[in-house]
């Protein structure tokens, strides 16, 4: 199953999700995102998650830069650039907080968002 991953940058700081308690890794941070549904693209996903988690207009989709199967999981993960409008709320998160990539490994990551931030170290 097709997970979207919505790596949105402001002002050189990423945009990342505490996921609620009661779900699946909950309390760990998490870039935006969910599950693409059966006849969306990625792009439009995208673009449906995050007004439904964050309340935000998404101006534009790019290309998926990196992309991981959650261990134990049937979850394939595509990290995907976003630029949105307006400022996200949290309407389906614990928190929300914007970091550097150099703070990145210092949160409480899920799994693939762990392996995404391991791969932007290696390629910087």
């Amino acid at each position: 199953m097709r997970v979207v991953a919505a790596v949105i940058e402001r002002e050189a700081k990423l945009l990342i999700c505490l996921r609620p308690a009661h779900k699946r890794h909950g309390g760990l941070w998490e870039f935006p995102g969910g599950k693409v549904h059966e006849g969306e693209t990625e792009t439009e996903a995208v673009i449906r998650e995050l007004r439904e988690e964050l309340g935000v207009e998404t101006l534009s989709v790019g290309d998926v830069v990196f992309s991981s199967v959650d261990e134990g999981g049937v979850f394939e993960i595509c990290f995907i650039p976003a630029v949105v409008a307006g400022q996200p709320t949290a309407l389906e998160h614990s928190a929300l907080a914007w970091c550097s990539r150099d703070d990145l490994p210092s949160y409480a990551l899920a799994p693939s968002d762990r392996a995404f931030a391991n791969f932007t170290a290696e390629t910087r």
